[in-house]
């Protein structure tokens, strides 16, 4: 029976984006809030003016250091008003927000203590609202106007084209020709204080601080209807009107209500759901329709219009969801801890309970035969008629498949193996295990009414075959066309097989009974990232669900062609914070999908994510430059920069406009002229480069939320100049320096080259005199070799000569001797005898030596006849026949004379020359 023994409450809430003080780091209370063209949005806080671009917060700090107490974005500037000051704050090109002061520049004598709480603009003027004045601001002539009350004001409202104002203890007034005029002083208007005046067709209504909601009229009526007590009871310190009518109020201690123009209660957030803090100060309505607290104590953006609705289990006794249902209307809940249910026809019900005796691990929920199935941790379960009842005993059941044209059968997959559910007599019952198979079998899939499909992620995916009767498993085959995978699954849709891991997705191919990798859907695992294999069909099989790392992907057959469509919303695996491989998805409305998770639930409607709003601005929000031991220079972000070399550090800030929760921002960027490739996708949204070479750069940044790619790309060009040492009058210098260098060089080689030359020359010089003396001594020495071997020939010569005359005068004498011997007087005889006489005294044989001797030694007879002038040329004669070393008897013949006769001319020589006795004549002749 199903019984309230545990309830967990749930409220079903749009995201809420929490940022804490120490997130935007400035003081806890938040004033006012606002929005600028740029898509920021600007909060006036304790400590000064707050921005956030999207990604990241910035503080501009308060100029006369006070509490900002009120801000308003109108064209493009942001005006505030705080303490005895007020003004605008205008971005320069270089995206920092320069405060001026209008209370100051126009010399306004504001009062002591007086503070600017209110900002609102009407036509061309804006109005400032202290509590005892209004200072109407001209923008076209730059005047201003004051309005003074003595009974103080509460605040300014503008309905229409009407600038309203509420006075306390006094009532409500309308401005009209720049004076107040009362327009109610009823006892409720005038005993509380006035939050807002609201817009309907009909009226308008008044937002009193604790008394709820009244019409302004003669006799104001209470606005609420059944709800009235509920909306007096707030004590409302904030509110607005959103643009699509509904009533938005913030208090002091119930956080954030939602009320449509019926006085229904849409919706209340508090911290024990999802707020910071329960006292909201402001509310602001930004562009996207996101509503945004300043709390006393943080700031909070409430995706209001987000498609996703969230429950959270903050109590922790809900547990894990793994499978949902509906069934006799009613939401069951499958968790790890049991079965919990709500009814969906009490809507004001908010309270999940646990069916009794559920506790525990609950895997599957099946809806079949009009009957809830639950597949347990310990076995096999159906909640009929308030009772939780066992059907098998069979533990761990994962799933449960209707065998075709076999209404009365179910075939469950088991920890161990498949069982066969029976209906007998209305009742379902076990009726029994199939042998042949004991793998755990969580994926199964019906190939035919015989044969299935079972996944099992560390063993692979095997085809079963089953006997007639489904009594046991026939046969088992193991598909090894396809790959086993941790957390992969397969699951039909539109009568197609899929199995998903890793990898990819595959698709049945039942012609060639084989799977075949589907190129299109594996492209989600592939540019998403992995993160779960998991599958899942909806709208009776016709939808088809994915998961990756980066978004939840929805797949239904295309209107024009048999492909199929593919929906990626961007949430990630990480916010989506499921169990991975146990994902689970039930279509609870049309378009609405419930998403079980770690912590509760989240409700997506498709449709209205299809009908987003338009796409965010991608934009560069702070650029700066900076040089070692300087501090950074901001660039304009509207023109291109040109730097010296030394301011060579970079940094860029950027952001996407994007105020969703659940949708994660990612960058990707590039910098042509350092790196022409963009960078892998990144949810920081700032980047540096430092040491930048001199050069020209593009710096070039684009991004996506989820896998939804942004489509503007912002950019920035800017130049570093060349080092001094490389800037144009320096390589004007070098080239200078290098052609004098080059001259220089030139004229030092020059020189020394012609020093060289004259050396090489004096070398040559010197060498050509060392051989010209070399090749003179060799001359020489071959001349005087010559002239040996002439005087050798000469001797020779002589010799030859010498021995001729010796050897004819000794044939003349030996002739003469043997004539004188035969003579006896004869004349003819002694005629001959005077011939030979004749001959033998000739002075032609003489003449004929001298010269031959002459010739062999030329300085002879000159020598001799200076060393003895006495010498007659008859000694001379002898002395050359000494000089030839000739004996006594070879120079007998020569004088024809005797031997004896020769030795009387040496003697007589020896005289002459007055040599001493030991001296040998012939040596002493040799050595002259």
């Amino acid at each position: 029976m199903l019984v309230n023994n545990s309830g967990v409450f749930s409220q079903e809430l749009p995201p809420v984006i929490n940022f804490s003080p120490q997130d935007y780091q400035a003081e806890n209370q938040n004033w006012s809030i606002s929005q600028g063209l740029n898509s920021h949005i600007y909060v006036a806080n304790s400590k000064g003016l707050l921005e956030f671009n999207g990604d990241s917060w910035n503080l501009h700090p308060s100029p006369n250091e006070s509490i900002i107490r009120s801000v308003f974005a109108f064209e493009d500037k942001i005006f505030t008003g705080s303490y005895r000051d007020f003004g605008f704050w205008k971005q320069k090109d270089t995206g920092e927000l320069i405060y001026t002061s209008l209370s100051s520049s126009l010399n306004l004598d504001l009062g002591e203590d007086e503070q600017f709480w209110n900002i609102l603009n009407y036509s061309n003027w804006l109005l400032f609202q202290s509590l005892n004045s209004i200072y109407i601001y001209n923008t076209s002539d730059n005047t201003i106007e004051k309005i003074e009350a003595d009974e103080g004001i509460t605040k300014i409202f503008k309905i229409k084209n009407d600038v309203y104002l509420s006075k306390p203890q006094t009532g409500i007034f309308k401005l009209f020709n720049g004076k107040p005029h009362l327009v109610s002083d009823h006892p409720v208007f005038k005993e509380n204080l006035i939050v807002n005046l609201y817009e309907t067709d009909e009226k308008i209504l008044v937002q009193t601080n604790s008394d709820g909601i009244y019409s302004l009229e003669e006799n104001p009526q209470p606005f609420g209807g059944s709800q009235e007590g509920f909306i007096k009871s707030l004590n409302v310190y904030s509110s607005i009107q959103s643009k699509n009518g509904d009533l938005v109020l913030g208090t002091i201690s119930q956080g954030v209500v939602f009320i449509d123009l019926n006085g229904k209660v849409k919706i209340q957030i508090t911290k024990e759901q999802t707020l910071s803090n329960n006292t909201v100060l402001s509310i602001f309505e930004d562009n996207s329709g996101n509503i945004w607290l300043g709390l006393d104590n943080g700031i909070n953006c409430i995706n209001i219009n987000s498609p996703v609705r969230i429950f959270t289990d903050e109590s922790g006794e809900l547990g894990t969801v793994y499978t949902s249902a509906i069934f006799e209307e009613k939401l069951y809940l499958g968790t790890n801890q049991g079965l919990f249910y709500k009814s969906l026809q009490d809507k004001e019900s908010s309270t999940f309970k646990l069916v009794e005796g559920s506790i525990g691990q609950v895997w599957s929920l099946f809806v079949y035969d009009n009957k809830l199935f639950c597949g347990h941790n310990d076995g096999s379960f159906i909640v009929e008629n308030f009772n939780w009842k066992q059907i098998s005993t069979v533990s761990g059941t994962w799933c449960f498949k209707n065998i075709e044209n076999n209404p009365d059968l179910l075939l469950q997959g088991n920890y161990e193996g498949i069982s066969i559910l029976e209906k007998t007599n209305g009742n379902w019952q076990l009726r029994n295990t199939l042998p042949g198979f004991n793998l755990s079998s969580k994926y199964i899939e019906f190939l035919n009414s015989k044969n299935i499909l079972i996944d099992h992620e560390y063993k692979g995916v095997f085809k079963l075959t089953f006997d007639d009767n489904y009594e046991k498993v026939a046969k088992v085959e193991q598909d090894t066309t396809i790959e086993k995978g941790l957390h992969s699954s397969i699951v039909k849709s539109n009568e197609d097989i899929f199995y998903s891991y890793e990898k990819g997705i595959w698709k049945y191919n039942f012609e060639n009974k084989i799977f075949k990798r589907d190129s299109t859907l594996s492209q989600l695992f592939e540019s998403s990232g992995y993160s779960s294999g998991k599958l899942i069909t909806t709208n009776n099989g016709m939808g088809l669900w994915s998961f990756t790392e980066r978004s939840i992907n929805y797949m239904s057959p295309a209107k024009l062609n048999s492909s199929l469509e593919v929906i990626s919303i961007p949430i990630s695996n990480s916010t989506r914070n499921a169990m991975v491989g146990y994902e689970n998805i039930l279509e609870v409305d049309n378009d609405i999908f419930l998403f079980g998770n770690a912590q509760g639930y989240m409700l997506l409607d498709l449709k209205k994510f299809k009908a987003r709003h338009k796409e965010p601005l991608l934009s560069i929000n702070e650029i700066t430059a900076q040089s070692i031991n300087n501090s950074p220079q901001h660039l304009s972000l509207t023109s291109p920069a040109s730097l010296e070399n030394q301011s060579n550090n970079i940094y860029f800030n950027f952001s996407i406009s994007e105020f969703e929760k659940l949708f994660t921002s990612e960058y990707q960027y590039k910098l042509n002229g350092l790196i022409d490739e963009w960078s892998p996708w990144q949810q920081s949204n700032e980047v540096y480069f430092n040491n930048l070479p001199f050069g020209d750069y593009e710096f070039l940044v684009r991004g996506r939320i989820g896998d939804d790619n942004l489509t503007n790309t912002a950019s920035f060009s800017f130049t570093i100049k060349r080092p001094f040492l490389l800037s144009n009058a320096m390589l004007l210098f070098y080239c200078i320096l290098l052609i004098m260098t080059i001259i220089l060089v030139h004229n030092i080689y020059k020189a020394y080259f012609k020093k060289q030359k004259r050396k090489l020359e004096l070398k040559n010089q010197r060498e050509m005199a060392l051989k010209e003396s070399e090749n003179k001594s060799i001359l020489m020495r071959l001349k005087n070799e010559q002239l040996k071997q002439d005087i050798d020939s000469k001797n020779r010569e002589l010799a030859v000569s010498t021995m001729s005359l010796i050897k004819k005068n000794e044939f003349l004498n030996s002739i003469k001797s043997e004539l004188l011997v035969h003579s006896n007087d004869n004349k003819d005889i002694k005629k001959v005898i005077k011939i030979i006489d004749k001959n033998l005294d000739s002075n032609d044989d003489w003449k004929f030596f001298e010269e031959a001797f002459n010739n062999a030694d030329k300085d002879f007879f000159r020598k001799i006849k200076a060393k003895h002038l006495t010498l007659t040329p008859d000694d001379l004669r002898l002395c050359a026949y000494l000089r030839l070393n000739l004996s006594s008897k070879e120079i007998a013949p020569l004088f024809n004379i005797s031997s004896k006769s020769v030795e009387v001319k040496r003697y007589r020589l020896r005289k002459k020359m007055d040599l001493p006795g030991d001296t040998n004549l012939t040596n002493y002749i040799l050595e002259i």
